[in-house]
């Protein structure tokens, strides 16, 4: 699914110049350094976050220099956490390209991910943009406590719906606020309009999770059945949340054991799936992402007509509606 021209439109120029200001991080003397940064810049996906720094600074006011640092900062952490994530994860595909674990090993790839957060900390503190380091590093600090607390709590499958909001507000949505939070910042929006682009932000990124985990009783296999692949590792999502909390002890004890015993078993898996949908899962975590999409475009609506706010729009209707 593209990104709607209505999104890009606003900060089309901005985004041309954002690509040659955030290769310029990684022109080194290394030239292993160089073959891995490069293959990761090739392979760059939609830039959603960039995006939402920039749409959120001109909502707010003139796109600065402090702009790009932010979301250059934003993209260089950004990209660190996925690269840890897929290490930890043992992911050896992400957006249909090999990880950097997968072609260059573990260690390589911890490595690569510890010296983009290092670039995102020279980079900020080189223009002087501590305020801005303060955000994100808060962010990325909110999100190792979410992968850890889904970590603790996935062991015995003992998440709750309050649990689940507390894991996707610190895992996802947290670096999404520092992006609307930051991009206001970086233009010397009031402490009020940075409240408010936080607040959207949070709203957007639980949208956002809700809808990644909704994809997963969409998407299919070969056979045409759903993937299931948060059941694969055992990852508690909103629509089985919601159904075990309606069923009996016994009911609720038997479908925990399945997923337990047999997460990587897909015909055992498979019926669960079924009976989440039958159950009213899809429909109840459906509702609740439209109750935070529509809080998000509520926080817009207090600001006047402009590009700016229209792609903001847009982009949390794409969020919403995508396909992958």
């Amino acid at each position: 699914m593209k990104i709607s021209s209505k999104i890009i439109s606003p900060i089309a120029e901005e985004m041309k110049k954002f690509g040659p200001y955030y290769k310029k991080n990684f022109d080194t003397n290394y030239a292993l350094l160089n073959v891995i940064t490069n293959y990761l810049i090739r392979r760059k996906g939609k830039q959603m976050r960039p995006m939402l720094v920039f749409l959120a600074a001109k909502l707010n006011g003139e796109v600065s220099k402090a702009t790009y640092t932010a979301a250059g900062l934003i993209e260089l952490l950004h990209n660190a956490t996925l690269i840890h994530d897929d290490v930890v994860d043992e992911t050896y595909q992400r957006r249909g390209f090999f990880s950097i674990n997968a072609l260059w090993k573990s260690k390589i790839a911890v490595l690569v991910g510890d010296y983009f957060l290092a670039m995102g900390l020279i980079k900020s503190l080189e223009e002087n943009q501590t305020d801005l380091l303060h955000i994100i590093s808060t962010a990325v600090k909110e999100m190792s406590e979410g992968e850890l607390l889904q970590f603790e709590k996935s062991r015995n499958l003992s998440i709750n719906e309050e649990v689940y909001y507390e894991i996707i507000r610190k895992k996802t949505a947290t670096l999404i606020a520092a992006c609307t939070s930051a991009g206001a910042h970086s233009v010397g929006a009031s402490k009020e309009n940075r409240a408010k682009m936080h607040e959207f932000g949070m709203n957007l990124g639980i949208a956002f999770q809700i809808r990644d985990d909704l994809l997963d009783y969409e998407q299919t296999n070969f056979a045409g059945k759903p993937t299931g692949n948060d059941l694969k590792e055992k990852k508690m999502t909103l629509p089985l949340i919601y159904v075990l909390s309606k069923q009996s002890s016994k009911d609720r004890k038997q479908i925990i054991r399945t997923i337990r015993k047999h997460h990587k078993n897909e015909k055992k898996i498979a019926p669960i799936l079924e009976f989440v949908k039958q159950q009213g899962g899809i429909d109840y975590a459906r509702q609740k992402m439209t109750e935070y999409r529509n809080k998000a475009l509520d926080i817009l609506n207090t600001y006047p007509e402009s590009d700016a706010r229209e792609g903001l729009k847009e982009l949390v209707i794409f969020t919403t509606t995508r396909k992958g």
